[in-house]
């Protein structure tokens, strides 16, 4: 294969994106918001981009597609059948579209979305004859070791769309050759995906081994994808249609600095000012009030699920890299505009006198283990349900991140020991409840530690029966 194909990587996200040339000519499919990343390669390989191709109308970003192709002069190549208020290149399955050597062919592949397309990718030779099929791009239809998930168009719609999905994997393997690379959007870590793996690349062949779409019937596919199905991000519900209208690029210009007054005032009318620092340093010291979301993790994913949709945003860094980089985060999923930033540390971010930086201890499993023999604490489980049904300290009390901003009030009084999986939602759910004013320690630890430190552990995936053990609650 003399084409090249290029991801374009958004782990944060759990996406991919890719540009596709030929030497001179190229195509980009499921661009990112933020398209500066697309148009330095662009540069970096020497290629004039003709057209840009769009899977799905997405769940889980803000597109780049329209501004790439306004900036570009590119054809925005969208499925016809879509409903949006642009003016695009409609495409249906079956049509081919050519740029230079490459050969792009639409299959109608729904499960992820009634209108969802795949891309054939075909290269014909030096004269133009021939159109060997050397991969597919599935956007959110066939992924690595999954699929799509079928529920984010909601309850009514999703068990039509799951055995789309079954449907449409078949179709795929059966009119591609078992050599083709499967070049999906979703499945890096994303939630639009029903599953997770950890493969980099495949085929059409390697899917047909391993991919429960491929190698199940279809009730045994649809029972079984559909019972580990668990929550998705709340901000997901707003991307559809802000990809149906056709995004504008986002503005990445610096917010304006805010001192610590400004910072209080912020904090005090209810607007969300957050700490982009590791969950050490902030629970070592930060400012009253902050919420704690790492560039380090999840934080995109976290705060968007989190944050009451249009609520005021105002971000803390260590530095202006810091800044940018949640800056350029935020405006993926549709946040465009920060009220304002501060960098430096929480001695810069406080007032002094009245506000004081403030701090919050953490500790380990085996410290849960040991506090538990003789004082009685909250044991505040913050992984979704689906994890916590599956194995739990016993007499833990279950609130979802996702859930806790709303139920504060559900957490038990006293002091509170809050865990999720490996410490980053834990770290957030704790600057959730210090900034409510609840006393408490964040456990900053693998949950795998917790049975062999003698923790007693219920659920299906552990050797005993959700029965009590005593222990304080």
């Amino acid at each position: 294969m003399s084409l090249t194909i290029v991801p374009v990587e958004t782990p944060t996200l759990g996406d991919r994106s890719y540009l596709v040339h030929d030497g001179e000519v190229a195509v980009v499919v499921d661009p990112q918001r933020d398209i500066d990343r697309v148009t330095d390669l662009l540069a970096e390989h020497d290629v004039r981009l003709t057209h840009v191709f769009e899977t799905h109308l997405h769940n889980d970003y803000v597109t780049g597609g329209f501004a790439l192709a306004e900036a570009t002069g590119a054809a925005y190549v969208v499925n016809g059948a879509d409903e949006v208020s642009f003016d695009r290149t409609p495409i249906a399955d079956g049509e081919t579209v050519a740029a230079g050597r490459l050969r792009i062919t639409a299959l109608a592949t729904p499960g992820h979305t009634f209108t969802h397309l795949s891309y054939a990718l075909g290269e014909v030779d030096e004269v133009g004859e021939g159109a060997e099929q050397v991969g597919v791009f599935t956007g959110g239809s066939l992924l690595f070791g999954a699929t799509g998930r079928p529920d984010l168009l909601g309850a009514e719609h999703t068990d039509a769309l799951v055995r789309h999905q079954h449907a449409s994997a078949q179709r795929l393997a059966e009119v591609l050759p078992d050599d083709a690379g499967v070049f999906p959007t979703h499945g890096f870590g994303s939630f639009c995906s029903a599953t997770q793996s950890d493969a980099t690349a495949s085929t059409i062949g390697r899917e047909k081994e391993v991919n429960p779409v491929l190698t199940q019937d279809e009730e045994t596919y649809v029972r079984e994808l559909l019972d580990g199905l668990g929550a998705w991000p709340a901000y997901y519900a707003h991307m559809a249609p802000a990809n149906a209208a056709g995004p504008a690029a986002p503005d990445l210009t610096p917010p304006h600095v805010a001192d610590a007054e400004e910072l209080r005032r912020r904090i005090e009318a209810g607007e969300w000012v957050v700490d982009l620092r590791n969950r050490t340093a902030f629970a070592a010291g930060h400012a009253p009030g902050t919420l704690n979301f790492g560039l380090d993790g999840g934080f995109v994913t976290y705060l968007g699920w989190l944050i009451p949709w249009g609520t005021p945003l105002t971000v803390l860094g260590e530095s202006a890299d810091d800044v940018a980089t949640a800056q350029r985060e935020l405006v993926r999923i549709g946040i465009d505009r920060l009220e304002a930033q501060a960098v430096g540390g929480p001695e810069d971010w406080t007032v002094g006198g009245r506000d004081e930086v403030v701090s919050f201890p953490t500790a380990t499993f085996a410290d849960l283990a040991q506090v538990r023999h003789h004082r009685e604490v909250v044991v505040l489980d913050v992984r979704r349900a689906d994890e916590h049904e599956t194995a739990r300290i016993a007499g833990a009390v279950n609130v979802p991140l996702h859930e806790l901003v709303a139920r504060v009030d559900d957490v038990p009084a006293g002091e509170v020991w809050v865990h999720c999986a490996g410490g980053y939602r834990a770290s957030v759910a704790a600057s959730v409840l210090h900034a409510a004013g609840r006393t408490l320690v964040a456990i900053d630890d693998s949950f795998a530690h917790a049975e062999e430190v003698g923790l007693h552990l219920v659920g299906p995936e552990t050797d005993t029966d959700d029965t009590a053990d005593g222990s304080a609650a």
